[in-house]
């Protein structure tokens, strides 16, 4: 068309959009053959139509379980029954595709309760479909249906191929000259051929061979890793598993996590996700996978064995060997929102479903509520949505094995209709499920809307990721606390925050780092995020890390600056594993992992993203290992240092010995001007003769009693070690200002003695013979 037509059909459609929006009926006129007249006034994109075969028949099947299901039919003829929720659809085909990508499609015409199904005789497993939904077109009511389009079955268990993006998976036309109604404007062109498509998956895996570990909450220690990003540099696993489920299920990889002493690893999100098309336009991919598409298909990237079903087994295996080395696997879901994105998104599968009966919409309802930064909001508080949540998360408990979740951006399923709603039907449905409420579940305790921030507010049952721990023990090593209150709820298990309902200290996932922000080495080396990589001119990831480059920005050959900063690392991860809690890693920091001053790896699927284990082969990222192990080990033997109860601070004897105290460098207890004066240094002394509870067989738990000294000023403190009744002597267990633990002498202090604690650094004694005789630990 020439210049002047072009403006003439862009006015056009223009025209149509507003009329359509204002109530009146308008239809859009024939614009140079291409835009053509439908009964609703809205416009379509040029067709490009493909040929399918005939349908098959189909039997009336059932409509439960949703999905797609192998078995037998009433007379012993094997087939796959396909159920799909779709409220609002005007008719349902199932389609079906051969090795050569031809397309058969059959309609579902049972519909019950909302659910279109049928039974398609001859259908087996490795059958590759997808689902065409008919319906209106009327995306000013919400309505977005569009059967050119091929949508994923949202209770997929496999998905062959990948997405990426080009403008026929778009059910409007992506490149619509005015974006601002590009939404409205219909595209009829056929998506078949450039989608993924569901696999049909036989599961008859009854996991009678494998022994979940249970770990109890308070004994557990989380690492967060990444499948891809953990394996890819291993040089203990093959070539060809790297970066994959049978890679993390290999012995090289389980001997670092047994040898570090992790009871729990925290996938990155394992479900099957998509690319954004801002990343895809810029050459990059979505690596840390919160974009997520299949809630029951194991992402197909991260499979050795192939994707037309394969995935399934091989992630079952992974799941299997880690629990016989007694680690429990623990998935980090997104259910808050999914990759279609916003109105302007593409059509992959819930949209084109039922886009109304799936996501938050605004009263405007062409535009989506957005709690979560991602475009949209699945509307956790609809019963379809419910269900199909909660099928998922039962499916990766009884089918997958998995141990436990955590729920990103927790608080945008706990909204009710607008506010977050800690009543609210998602958290009710969990709290009853006998399945999902044995399970370990946390939350990531906010979200982006207004009153997301939620932590401390979640009821029993749940964990939480402690943010406001994270941003104490970062403020107090750089210096940067007005005093040490907030440092002291902290350390004993924010009871603050976690005291009430029942909850207990191991409510609170204590973390310095986490896959979002600085690695721990990143956190002492940098002060501004180094993001330029992303391609987003440094603007994505958050300004406030709450670090301290130690006097150089960046990697330094400053053997003074080095020094400083190993040590830092030192404190941070002493003060973690010490405190009362459950501490999380971020895979790596116990070695010094950088991605150089990245905050925002999201995009980094590559080096910067990616575990580097030659780092283990420098003696003092191995003295930083070892450090990390030790502390561990520690853990795991002391049970003061794994309270399943808040400290009272009371005496429990006529002595006067309490279960908790804080002491200041002069040998005395804080007292309230002391919490409220500026401070460099805390002392927590934890007793192990008052432990609350009792062990299996009925006896009182007792333990050693600690004295931890913390300072993070810049000079050498003198520290008068208490007497009386805590204790009348000290051994010296850990020093941080050392790089090698083992030149820690051992030496006893006796009580009133003064010690000299090295700047910045961590002091941990033992009281001398504070166990009593016969007690269990």
């Amino acid at each position: 068309m020439s210049s002047a037509a072009e403006q003439e059909a862009v006015e056009a459609v223009s025209n149509a959009a507003e009329a359509v929006r204002s109530g009146r009926a308008a239809p859009v006129p024939q614009i140079d053959g291409r835009l053509k007249e439908r009964p609703n006034g809205q416009v379509r994109g040029q067709v490009l139509r493909v040929h399918a075969r005939p349908g098959a028949p189909v039997w009336p099947g059932s409509s439960h379980p949703l999905g797609a299901r192998f078995h037998h039919g009433p007379d012993g003829t094997a087939g796959t029954n396909f159920a799909l929720w779709a409220q609002g659809a005007e008719a349902v085909e199932v389609c079906l595709f051969d090795e050569a990508g031809s397309e058969t499609r059959c309609t579902l015409t049972e519909h019950t309760h909302e659910i279109w199904h049928g039974f398609v005789p001859g259908v087996r497993p490795g059958q590759r479909y997808g689902f065409r939904v008919h319906g209106r077109w009327d995306p000013w009511t919400g309505a977005r249906y569009n059967p050119a389009k091929l949508l994923l079955d949202p209770y997929a268990r496999a998905v062959d191929g990948d997405f990426t993006l080009p403008p026929e998976v778009y059910a409007h036309v992506r490149d619509w000259p005015q974006q601002y109604i590009a939404d409205t404007v219909r595209d009829d062109r056929d998506s078949a051929p450039f989608v993924p498509k569901g696999v049909v998956v036989h599961d008859d895996d009854d996991w009678a061979d494998d022994v979940r570990p249970k770990t109890p909450w308070a004994d557990s220690v989380i690492y967060e890793l990444h499948v891809r990003g953990f394996t890819m540099r291993h040089p203990g696993i093959p070539e060809e598993l790297r970066g994959t489920y049978a890679g993390l299920a290999h012995p090289a990889a389980i001997e670092h996590l047994t040898g570090l002493g992790v009871t729990a690893v925290e996938l990155l999100p394992v479900h099957q996700f998509a690319h954004e098309d801002h990343l895809l336009r810029r050459g990059l991919r979505n690596y840390w996978g919160y974009n997520s598409i299949g809630y029951f298909a194991p992402h197909a990237a991260y499979s050795a064995s192939g994707t037309a079903g394969q995935q399934v087994g091989e992630f079952k295996r992974m799941v299997r060997a880690l629990h016989a080395a007694g680690i429990e696997v623990i998935l980090d879901v997104v259910y808050n929102h999914t990759a279609e994105a916003g109105e302007l998104g593409p059509t992959l599968s819930l949209r084109g479903i039922d886009n109304r009966g799936y996501y938050r919409l605004q009263s405007d309802q062409r535009r989506y509520s957005d709690y979560t930064g991602c475009g949209n909001t699945l509307h956790a508080g609809r019963p379809n949505v419910l269900r199909l949540i909660t099928d998922s998360l039962r499916y990766w408990v009884t089918e997958m094995g998995v141990d436990g979740f955590r729920f990103d951006l927790a608080a945008a399923l706990a909204r009710s209709m607008h506010d977050v709603d800690m009543l609210s039907p998602f958290l009710a449905v969990i709290a009853q499920d006998p399945v999902l409420r044995r399970v370990k579940l946390i939350a990531e305790p906010w979200d982006v809307g207004s009153g997301g921030y939620q932590v401390g507010a979640f009821p029993p049952l749940w964990t939480e990721w402690n943010d406001r721990y994270r941003d104490a023990v970062r403020d107090f090593w750089r210096g940067a606390l007005p005093d040490v209150r907030d440092l002291g709820y902290r350390l004993s298990g924010s009871s603050d925050l976690y005291a009430w309902g029942g909850r207990r200290p191991y409510a609170s996932v204590n973390f310095v780092t986490a896959h979002d922000g600085f690695t721990l080495r990143d956190l002492v080396s940098y002060e501004r995020k180094h993001n330029e990589e992303n391609g987003e001119a440094n603007r994505d990831g958050t300004h406030d890390n709450r670090s301290w480059n130690c006097g150089a920005e960046g990697e330094s050959d400053d053997p003074r600056i080095g020094v400083l900063r190993r040590r830092q690392l030192r404190n941070l991860l002493t003060t973690l594993l010490l405190s009362t809690g459950v501490p999380m890693l971020v895979a790596g920091d116990e070695f010094g992992r950088t991605q150089h001053g990245n905050n925002n790896a999201y995009c980094q699927d590559n080096e910067t993203g990616w575990v580097d284990w030659s780092l283990l082969e420098d003696p003092a990222w191995q003295s930083l290992f070892a450090l990390a192990s030790r502390l561990i080990a520690l853990r795991h033997a002391h049970p003061v240092l794994r309270r399943r109860a808040f400290f009272s601070g009371r005496s429990q004897g006529a002595d006067g010995l309490r279960d908790l105290a804080w002491f200041t460098p002069a040998g005395a207890e804080m007292t309230e001007r002391d919490w409220y004066a500026p401070s460099a240094s805390l002392g927590m002394y934890l007793s192990g003769r008052d432990i609350p509870g009792r062990d299996e067989r009925g006896r009182q738990v007792t333990d050693d009693s600690f004295l931890a000294l913390l300072h993070t000023g810049d000079r050498p403190v003198a520290w008068v070690l208490p007497g009386a009744p805590w204790a009348e002597a000290y051994e010296l267990v850990l020093d941080t200002s050392l790089e090698e633990q083992a030149a820690v002498p051992g030496t006893l202090h006796r009580a009133g003695e003064a010690l000299t604690v090295p700047a910045r650094s961590v002091l941990l004694l033992r009281v001398s013979g504070s166990r009593p005789t016969g007690a269990s630990a």
